[in-house]
């Protein structure tokens, strides 16, 4: 899949030719499809990598359902999936439909406990306002950073990838897309999740880096 993107084919098409070939279900073809990219874009999102320590006294933007609802597929215990650029993701799709689940809680408390931890100048986490609950889940984010004393905000917004990509600050998120276009990214799902220790455990990790 990489080798074929390395070469231009478009991600559909790529998808059906190693998922034909290789006679992958749906699931897996998804699966091998958010792992897989260019060596172009893998040589390009590791060089604008930064690590969580440099993150300090800069502006931090969250792309908050791509990073919440891995924590919460971990706290779940659901399939997590590393990259071929080495960021966490899972195999949640949105379609415009989100809901709160028993996990959402923690899993922004740990969010929260951890964007403090890199201290950004100033942290915002976005939220698509298209995507149902949205207004409920950047409620909760704010609840819970008024309870940490974090500087946290949440809001929600029509162009949250747009708005990313043409950000100058520091991006948390594993969205392609995003991670192609933005000057500097940190892989704060990952580290949220590698941090949260034995609430995670046994963790459901398929490593296709």
């Amino acid at each position: 899949m990489s080798w074929l993107r390395s070469r231009g084919y478009a991600e559909p098409s790529a998808i059906k030719l190693v998922g034909d070939r290789y006679q992958l279900r749906q699931r897996q073809r998804v699966a091998v499809g958010r792992c897989a990219c260019s060596d172009a874009s893998k040589a390009g999102r590791a060089s604008s990598r930064i690590d969580p320590v440099d993150v300090s006294g800069r502006p931090l933007r969250i792309d908050g359902l791509n990073v919440i609802t891995t924590i919460e597929v971990a706290l779940a215990h659901g399939v997590l999936l590393i990259g071929r650029d080495q960021c966490m993701r899972d195999m949640a799709s949105f379609h415009g439909s989100y809901r709160l689940v028993h996990e959402t809680e923690r899993a922004v408390e740990i969010l929260v406990e951890v964007v403090d931890s890199m201290q950004p100048s100033d942290a915002l986490l976005h939220i698509d306002r298209p995507v149902s609950n949205s207004g409920r889940l950047a409620q909760t984010v704010r609840k819970a950073a008024a309870k940490q004393g974090s500087n946290l905000e949440a809001l929600t917004s029509d162009c949250v990838d747009e708005s990313l990509k043409k950000s100058s600050a520091v991006v948390a998120t594993a969205d392609s897309a995003i991670l192609d276009a933005c000057d500097a990214w940190v892989n704060l799902a990952r580290i949220a999740v590698e941090r949260a220790g034995a609430e995670v455990e046994p963790k459901w990790l398929l490593d296709l880096s």
